[in-house]
């Protein structure tokens, strides 16, 4: 899969982490959506590292979990850094 590929899936990821992780962000829609992106790259690391999992096709259901989880992984650690700061 291209590098287009992968910013497709990561945006999609990041929708779809926003959804199942709802609340107000920091950063709003967008920077949910670029930590998405960022999501699937880390979620394609994580499944290689530690599951050993070499990464399908776009519509491989395993490349989809490996990038939510990804997204997840970094929503999660983004509200805990900007968390306590108020704009």
């Amino acid at each position: 899969m291209g590098i287009i590929g992968w910013i497709v899936l990561g945006l999609i990821a990041g929708v779809i982490a926003k959804i199942l992780m709802p609340g107000k962000d920091p950063g709003g829609c967008i920077i949910t959506i670029l930590l998405g992106v960022a999501g699937a790259f880390v979620g394609g690391w994580v499944g290689k590292t530690l599951f050993h999992t070499e990464l399908g096709t776009f519509f491989d259901l395993r490349t989809w979990g490996l990038a939510i989880l990804g997204s997840l992984i970094l929503l999660v650690g983004y509200r805990l850094i900007t968390g306590g700061r108020r704009d």
